[in-house]
This record gives C-alpha cells, sequence and structure tokens, in this order.
C-alpha cells in the first residue's frame, strides 16, 4: 500500500470517529434519545463544545471526499511521489490537528483557519503531481 492510501486510510478512520465526541456532548446535554425524539428531535441546548464538535465531524467528511478523489487517482495514475507522500502526511495530521483545535475552542492565531488551508494546499499539491503527470 502506497503511503498516500495509508493517510488516506487513516484520514477516513479519523472521520469515521469524529461524530463520537458530538454525541458524547449531545448525550451529556440533552440525556439518551427516547422513542418520541425520533419523530422530533429535541432542541434543548448543547455546550459549545458539542456544536464545535458536531461541526468538526461535519467539516472532515466535506473535505474527505476531494481527498480521497485525488489520492485514489492518483494510485490508479500510478503517481507516488515524495511530494504526494510528504503532502498525504501533511493533509492527514493538519485535519487531525484541526479536529482537536476546532472541538477544544482553541481561538489563538486562527489556528483552525490555518490548519484548515494547510490541508487545503496539501490536497492541491497531490492534485498538481497527479495532473503534472498525467497530461
Amino acid at each position: 500500500m502506497t503511503t498516500e492510501l495509508i493517510y488516506l486510510t487513516l484520514t477516513a478512520i479519523l472521520t469515521g470517529v469524529l461524530w463520537i465526541p458530538a454525541v458524547i456532548g449531545q448525550v451529556q446535554s440533552r440525556g439518551t434519545l427516547k422513542p418520541e425524539d425520533y419523530v422530533t428531535l429535541p432542541n434543548s441546548p448543547l455546550a459549545d463544545w458539542a456544536v464545535r464538535a458536531n461541526r468538526a465531524h461535519v467539516n472532515a467528511v466535506e473535505n474527505l471526499g476531494a481527498f480521497a478523489a485525488v489520492v485514489i487517482v492518483a494510485h490508479l495514475a500510478g503517481v507516488s511521489t515524495g511530494l504526494t507522500a510528504a503532502a498525504a502526511a501533511v493533509y492527514f495530521f493538519a485535519r487531525l490537528i484541526h479536529a482537536v483545535v476546532f472541538i477544544s475552542g482553541f481561538k489563538h492565531f486562527m489556528a483552525r483557519t490555518l490548519l484548515f488551508t494547510i490541508s487545503w494546499l496539501a490536497f492541491l499539491v497531490i492534485a498538481i503531481e497527479v495532473l503534472r503527470h498525467s497530461l
């Protein structure tokens, strides 16, 4: 398995578990779901960290598709370079730290925006490498 596919797998796992803090926050704020909650969702307020956890998960889901697409296309096209491997690692670690910063509410240095931008640039590096080698 290429380094890029390993980091795609780790990113998918990260995205797949980010719902857990959001659900913990909902249960802490609202209690466990009752049968009537499946029809009319409870609207009691959530703790700020639980709202951030949900948003971190949604953001990860929104970005996973594009990252997965370029990594899979790179793999199918036989494009695996030191640059694409490094970019895949940077993407994963930027997304991991982004989730921690988002959920924790860390507000200094525009860290969340900076980490998102770093992951987006890593995605672009892979996409450009795929195009450069394939055209």
